[in-house]
């Protein structure tokens, strides 16, 4: 542990030879596509398949009165949206007929000859609406609030009364997408036995299997899962995509189906991060003691649940960020709309708060008179510190340190004007100079890590020793999606730690070992790290007990690769002791147990873990055209221990490009419920040109009640770095800026 080995999936991904799900072949497959919806409301009053049916090629046209099981699935359980549109849509895009043909482009022929009878209805696109009058603007039956999440702390009617300093916001969070480059794609296969061989891209094989099985009319032990090759994921793939859709069409075939979407189809296949209208007030007292927060969050869903009531408690709960504020009103909502449909990514809830938290930690300096780092210090949470949910932080959490620390960091050198790359607007010589003013701005995010809120959270290990040729060899085997975060790698390096080998195999994820949850909320590292370290301290026993029959010493312990006595020192290698035996050990890891919030106060211990992250941004802002040039960011997070400095600052630098796309680029812009920009041409992300140089310091504060002491590292970074970005605009140019991304006109107007 602590080195940094390379990838074993690296140098296949830079070279292009890395098999991904969208690479999957099989003789005689099939082709399926997906009739979506052109409208984000509409009923559907007339649905024709027969002219596609009748196209030579064309082997299945499948529509919801063809779903073999339960026509509705859900993420959360909660199960409200169906596989395909049965009387109505609720969002453009949504599924209403399935396709299955021996040539792609035969399937997208067929798709244009089902016809559909709409008749179109208003949709509900505005968020704030739904909350004055839920009933009213009821869009599905569970009404139009998905969750209401209050926080309540001491009384903030009072405190106000006492404030000497008072300051408020609106703050708005546009839609960002998770910009995953490796679209949905997936392989169905029908088995021998009638059941379903299924290899996809998936954040969470389990969890779809929990979905699927009663959906396709099969128990969960009739379909087997296995993980393709992911390009990216983000949170994109919590919820399914094509999973039920190619199952169902490869099913009723007899034959294998391949479905696999194209970039603009993708726009429409995943969920994307919440949109958010926030309100904020904060009193303080004149130096910049905070005395009160009164807050409403609004989180638009979109058509159906997916993680919208766990993102809302996300919020609600983080809603004030790492601050010691006494009296503390929050009213968080999730809301349904016939926007897109809205769920997990990077952040999950925390992004949309922390722009706006921060923005109001800087009205309070302005306001006092103090520089914003010393307004954060006063105020900074620490061990023993209560949340806005009254749990108490029992690990360390030295933010003060942190933003000392980050004060420390050198400045990055005036920007060299001669070279025109070094300015605002590149080598389209939009300026040489004129205009363009600097400006700094810090921000700092609080993420929970692992799954909160009372969800028994677990992740399954298999570890399996060996000696292969001569050499002891241990063989690990988790249901964990790898989806570029690098666990692979880090399973590996626990194996070597922990069993004293050189040589480590991982088996295919699949779904013939336990859950092993999903691949987000900066949890993988904690809980399958924490599973392969546990089953591989099961085997280490198992092993030293061999020893201690063979050489008749108890007290053994294991040094590298070979097993050592206190008393008698060396006595022999793993594989003198192992012989011919196979030793092999399944063990699950579970965090330590959390607590829903309240319903009406939102009091409880409702996270495992905390992780906070500190940027210091620096820009260049053409104030004339609003163009931004970001010089250099700067990140100081406490990641308890390094299990991977390789891995861990490509997660930091990855964190912040996530959130530098949030602060200038990155957004759907849907008007009337319809998306106008799917597409990588016009919805822009970073380049290597946008990011900027990083200057890292990385803390190591143990956390006692974690594997190694690690602190899951992924998403802090995402939520800092927008902050931090906005306020150097704003330091640059005077403006107020409450909405990302900020765009040339929000500038100059």
């Amino acid at each position: 542990m602590g080195d940094s080995p390379p990838r074993p999936d690296g140098t296949l991904k830079v070279a292009g030879e890395f098999a991904y799900a969208s690479d999957l072949w099989i003789d005689g497959m099939l082709w399926g596509a997906t009739l979506r919806s052109p409208h984000p409301r509409a009923r559907i009053v007339a649905l024709d398949v027969g002219p596609a049916l009748a196209l030579p090629g064309v082997r299945a046209v499948l529509t919801h009165e063809d779903v073999p099981g339960s026509r509705f699935f859900g993420i959360d359980g909660t199960g409200d949206q169906p596989v395909l549109a049965i009387d109505q849509v609720r969002h453009e895009g949504e599924p209403i007929a399935l396709v299955a043909a021996d040539h792609p482009e035969t399937a997208r022929r067929a798709l244009k000859r089902i016809a559909v009878g709409f008749e179109v209805l208003e949709p509900i696109t505005d968020a704030r609406a739904v909350i004055a009058d839920p009933e009213g603007l009821r869009v599905q039956p569970l009404g139009g609030i998905t969750r209401y999440q209050p926080v309540r702390v001491g009384d903030v009617d009072a405190a106000r009364a006492r404030a000497e300093v008072v300051v408020s916001g609106d703050f708005e969070v546009g839609i960002q997408d998770q910009a995953f480059l490796g679209p949905e794609s997936g392989l169905a296969m029908p088995s021998e036995d009638g059941g379903l061989d299924l290899y996809v891209s998936t954040q969470w094989m389990h969890n779809d299997l929990k979905q699927i099985a009663p959906c396709l009319g099969l128990a969960e032990d009739e379909i087997h899962m296995t993980l393709a090759g992911v390009g990216g994921a983000f949170g994109g793939r919590e919820d399914l995509s094509m999973q039920i859709h190619a199952g169902m069409l490869a099913l009723h075939t007899g034959r294998p189906v391949k479905m696999s979407y194209n970039r603009h189809e993708s726009f429409f296949g995943h969920v994307h991060r919440h949109p958010a209208s926030m309100r904020y007030e904060y009193g303080a007292t004149a130096d910049g003691g905070l005395v009160y927060a009164d807050v409403e969050i609004v989180l638009d869903g979109g058509a159906y649940t997916s993680s919208t009531l766990n993102v809302t408690g996300n919020a609600a709960s983080l809603g004030v960020g790492p601050y010691e504020i006494p009296n503390i009103r929050i009213d968080a909502y999730g809301v349904y709309t016939n926007n897109p449909p809205c769920g997990a990514m990077r952040g999950f809830g925390a992004v949309q708060a922390c722009f706006a938290y921060e923005a109001m930690m800087d009205k309070v300096a302005a306001a006092c008179g103090l520089s914003p780092l010393e307004v954060r210090r006063r105020n900074a949470v620490s061990q023993g510190s209560r949340l806005a949910t009254g749990q108490v932080i029992d690990a360390p959490a030295p933010l003060a340190e942190m933003l000392t620390r980050l004060e420390a960091i050198p400045m990055p050198p005036a920007a060299d004007a001669s070279d025109l790359r070094n300015l605002p607007g590149g080598v389209s010589q939009t300026t040489h100079g004129e205009g363009v003013v600097r400006g700094v701005g810090y921000g700092v995010g609080i993420k929970n890590i692992c799954f909160s809120e009372g969800f028994d959270d677990l992740s399954t290990a298999r570890v399996r020793l060996e000696v292969i040729g001569g050499e002891a060899t241990a063989l690990v085997h988790t249901a964990a999606a790898e989806v570029g975060q690098g666990l692979v790698t880090l399973e590996a390096q626990i194996a070597r730690t922990e069993l004293g080998v050189r040589r480590v195999t991982l088996a295919p994820a699949d779904t013939t070992v336990g859950d092993a949850g999903s691949s987000s909320a900066s949890r993988q590292s904690y809980m399958t790290g924490g599973a392969v370290k546990t089953a591989c301290e099961a085997v280490r026993g198992v092993l030293l007990e061999r020893a201690a029959a063979r050489f008749g010493h108890h007290d053994l312990t294991l040094v590298g690769g070979t097993v050592v006595s206190r008393e008698a020192g060396e006595l022999a290698s793993l594989e003198e002791v192992l012989g011919d035996a196979v030793i092999e050990e399944t063990r699950e890891y579970h965090h330590r147990p959390t607590q829903k919030m309240d319903p009406a106060t939102g009091q409880g211990n409702s996270h495992t873990q905390l992780a906070l992250c500190v940027h210091r941004a620096v820009v260049d802002v053409d104030t004339e055209l609003g163009l931004v040039k970001v010089v250099e960011m700067a990140a100081v997070q406490d990641v308890g221990k390094i299990l991977n400095r390789l891995s861990l600052e490509g997660q930091i630098h990855g964190g912040s490009a996530q959130g530098l796309g949030l602060a200038l680029m990155e957004e759907i812009v849907v008007s009337g419920g319809v998306v106008r920009n799917p597409s990588f041409t016009d919805y822009l992300i970073p380049t290597i040109l946008d990011m900027p140089p990083m200057r890292l310091d990385i803390l190591e504060n143990p956390d006692p009640a974690a594997p190694y002491g690690l602190r899951g590292a992924g998403e802090p970074p995402t939520l800092s770095s927008t902050p931090a970005i906005v306020a150097a605009i704003r330091d640059a140019t005077g403006r107020a800026l409450g909405r990302v991304p900020v765009r040339p006109e929000h500038i100059v107007a």
